[in-house]
């Protein structure tokens, strides 16, 4: 199945991402442009229209905003199902654009609406390594290689540097660092049905070419746990 490369402009998005279209972009954006001193690398990267699936490494609980200055679009979101048991913070987490996720029982039915959600042409956003704990041990698991195979859309490989210093995971910690948002060129992807292999392959190469993208800037300065 190959996706219409139909053009998710923000004008054209619906209410569910009211927040992000005028928080994110009116204040959210322009207060990390300020405060970071953001530098972002290489935005031409990610394609004007059509789908494309953004994926990044995870160092902080701001790296959703973090990576929304690499592109006008709607980066649309999984995140954990937890968010959704308030009530108000699920209208919150809906005005941003994103969609719960149950992590680690391989939630069909969030994949199948990001899979959606590609077929209209948006920008889906993945975090691979699933959580942004200072984990020695974070591998990349394999739910964006498995919907590029499944859809042809590319992938955009995403460096995030700095933001585990604005707000340190586990030590919740606050800081005012300079952060970099560096994007690779995309990797194209023929559509056709994943399967083990494939998407292994695909997902070991999302992780090396992240890694190689930081490399620069050495390690994230995270309070590691072993």
């Amino acid at each position: 199945m190959r996706v219409a490369a139909v053009g998710a402009d923000v004008a054209g998005l619906g209410a569910d991402v009211i927040l992000y279209r005028t928080v994110g972009f009116y204040a959210i954006r322009p207060l990390l442009r300020a405060a970071y001193r953001a530098d972002v690398t290489g935005r031409e990267h990610i394609p004007r229209v059509g789908p494309c699936i953004v994926v990044a490494n995870h160092e902080s609980m701001v790296d959703p905003f973090v990576l929304g200055l690499a592109t006008r679009r709607v980066i649309r979101y999984m995140a954990k199902a937890e968010l959704w048991r308030s009530g108000l913070l699920s209208l919150v987490m809906e005005g941003f654009g994103t969609f719960p996720v149950e992590r680690g029982r391989g939630d069909s039915s969030a994949v199948s609406r990001a899979r959606t959600l590609l077929e209209q042409g948006e920008v889906v956003g993945v975090f691979p390594q699933g959580t942004c704990t200072p984990l020695r041990h974070r591998p990349f698991h394999r739910t964006a290689a498995r919907l590029a195979l499944e859809t042809g859309a590319p992938l955009v490989p995403v460096a995030l540097v700095g933001t585990e210093r604005i707000l340190r995971p586990h030590q919740f910690k606050v800081g005012m660092p300079k952060v970099r948002v560096v994007v690779a060129e995309p990797i194209q992807v023929e559509p056709q049905k994943p399967t083990t292999v494939s998407a292994k392959t695909l997902t070991a190469r999302l992780e090396r070419e992240i890694a190689e993208l930081r490399r620069p800037y050495g390690e994230p300065a995270h309070a590691w746990i072993d």
